[in-house]
């Protein structure tokens, strides 16, 4: 699948946290990435998220859209309006150790302007958006809606400052288990920085319950990459335990564990069939908004049979 626009053309997150109203942040991304969209060569993109879905087996074959065969050789079926209604909810770590930062903004503040890109862009199709943001407890909850000042609260929720002593990543996906009913989408936006025992179990739940989930990954590149050289004393940020460090020493060792860490994370979502998706906070948000319309798509696309090949209706009475 074609990127929706060269690498060069897209805004540095640097640039774009520059501004400070988190939704007039979103827009920019979104008009960004269609624009970007409409020059690629992956035409058509558009079309598996409004207004068509492709044939299974078991359709009925008399909503089948001829014109849109015609343009991509598919098999298309007509959504109807209860179809085309996505409700997602938004879960957000707000931890102490997201307020980390060395590009000038904080994995917080990149992980909030994700959060309201997919808001934004969900919305604006006419879907349900919700939102939960959590550190070592819940601390603010909104149901998924589709309606007037909505989309301003969500945002003015994900605005706020990074609190808590710790992370606990099971209570806010246990919470969207007692709230939807329905099955709808769960995007989990975290820095993972905490053991894994408990998310394996949630997901393990979560896909019990029919959801469909994707995994956000967020770390900063000094986080992932370690590039310290000098030894300095090294403070947690959730905990406040301060840490001397040979950091060219530690280096190895650091970099081998956090390696061990994701693969655990990735696994986990792997066995549950939960999109994962790793990101450094240096990495355009109109790529991370095509991610996430990419891990809908190929989770789709697993969940299809093999389309048969069938004839036009008028053809085959005749």
């Amino acid at each position: 699948m074609a990127q929706p626009n060269t690498r060069a053309s897209l805004i540095h997150p640097k640039s774009l946290m520059a501004i400070r109203n988190l939704e007039f942040r979103a827009r920019i991304v979104v008009e960004g990435f269609w624009n970007g969209l409409h020059r690629s060569p992956y035409h058509g993109f558009s079309v598996e998220f409004t207004e068509f879905r492709q044939y299974s087996p078991g359709d009925d074959l008399r909503y089948l859209d001829w014109r849109v065969f015609a343009r991509s050789d598919r098999y298309y079926i007509k959504k109807f309006e209860d179809e085309t209604n996505l409700r997602c909810h938004l879960i957000v770590d707000h931890s102490k150790s997201m307020g980390y930062g060395s590009l000038g903004y904080t994995k917080s503040e990149y992980a909030n302007t994700l959060a309201a890109t997919i808001a934004y862009f969900l919305f604006k199709q006419g879907d349900a958006v919700g939102l939960v943001t959590f550190d070592e407890q819940l601390r603010d909850i909104l149901p998924a809606r589709n309606r007037a000042g909505h989309l301003r609260q969500l945002m003015l929720a994900l605005d706020k400052p990074v609190a808590g002593t710790a992370t606990d990543l099971k209570l806010p996906l246990t919470r969207i288990m007692q709230m939807v009913r329905k099955r709808g989408v769960v995007v989990l936006i975290s820095d993972l920085l905490t053991p894994l025992a408990d998310l394996q179990r949630a997901l393990a739940e979560l896909s019990a319950f029919g959801h469909e989930a994707i995994l956000f990954h967020v770390l900063d590149p000094a986080e992932a990459q370690f590039e310290f050289s000098d030894a300095a004393i090294f403070e947690d940020i959730e905990s406040g335990r301060k840490l001397y460090v040979d950091a060219a020493a530690a280096r190895k060792s650091y970099l081998g564990k956090l390696r061990a860490h994701c693969a655990e994370a990735r696994s986990a979502c792997e066995r549950q069939g939960i999109g994962y998706v790793e990101l450094t906070t240096d990495r355009p948000l109109e790529i991370a908004l095509f991610d996430f319309l990419r891990q809908r798509m190929e989770r789709s696309k697993r969940r299809r049979v093999t389309t048969p090949t069938v004839r036009e209706p008028a053809r085959a009475a005749a």
